[in-house]
């Protein structure tokens, strides 16, 4: 029991420092600097020493600022960073519920999973708060899914066709819109979503993704933040839907049946 403590401790702290990385790709690739160097601070430049970049504890020992500009630090770094331990935790705790095994497939796919898990992550912030989904992160994450589903190869004509039906349903918004109902980074988005998770959980994934971006979509324009012809980042919903339709996918799809179909 403690060995299996420790073991999710160490995944939570791991997923924390990986988050901690994710927002520093977020602002880097912003102003397009380069990812090696030192961390700093995005207002002063002064370079971070090492007891300010402990994920979440250095944020709350200093109380949400810089420690040598007193500039105030954004809310984003310790969600990320938490939610990064979290996500790395769910997705952990799915592929390895019995722990007398360790086969190297396992690995492979858990290390597959996390980096997954990553480039969501990043898409998800970066176009909630920039608009866009960068390129630079989603056609390596293609690429992988890619060489993945050959690897897969008894499920590589699912994966396909699903990556097929989901990126040609955006496309043909997209066309019909010319661009203002739907971005073409979300068609490329839902390339990798069909790669992701086969025709069944994709269709799920997107059910849930216009689901609560129309919930949200609602609200917003109750409180008046928004109105119809607002632009909404849809890359997030996608995301959320993607990430739902990953680890709970075969439950929701039953549970639905059982309520609706039965």
């Amino acid at each position: 029991m403690i060995f299996k403590f420790l073991i999710y401790l160490f995944i939570f702290l791991f997923g924390l420092s990986i988050g901690s990385f994710l927002n520093c790709v977020i602002y880097r690739l912003e102003s397009k600097k380069s990812l090696s160097g030192r961390s700093f601070c995005p207002r002063c430049k002064h370079t971070l020493s090492w007891q300010d970049l402990f994920p979440v504890f250095s944020y709350l020992f200093l109380k949400g600022k810089c420690r040598y500009c007193r500039a105030k630090i954004s809310i984003q770094y310790p969600i990320v960073e938490i939610i990064t331990g979290l996500i790395f935790l769910l997705i952990f705790n799915f592929q390895f519920s019995i722990f007398n095994e360790f086969p190297i497939y396992q690995f492979l796919n858990i290390a597959f999973l996390f980096y997954i898990a990553c480039v969501l992550i990043i898409i998800f912030i970066y176009d909630l708060k920039y608009y866009i989904i960068p390129d630079k992160v989603l056609f390596p994450a293609i690429a992988i899914s890619l060489v993945y589903d050959f690897i897969n190869i008894n499920h590589l004509l699912n994966f396909f066709l699903a990556a097929l039906i989901a990126s040609g349903f955006f496309l043909i918004i997209f066309l019909i819109s010319r661009g203002r109902w739907m971005g073409f980074g979300d068609v490329k988005l839902a390339v990798l979503m069909g790669l992701l998770l086969g025709v069944l959980n994709v269709s799920l994934a997107l059910f849930l993704a216009f689901f609560f971006g129309g919930i949200i979509g609602i609200v917003l324009m109750v409180y008046k933040k928004k109105n119809l012809k607002s632009e909404i980042p849809f890359g997030p919903f996608l995301i959320i839907g993607t990430f739902l339709a990953m680890l709970w996918g075969p439950q929701i799809i039953n549970w639905y049946l059982k309520l609706f179909l039965i």
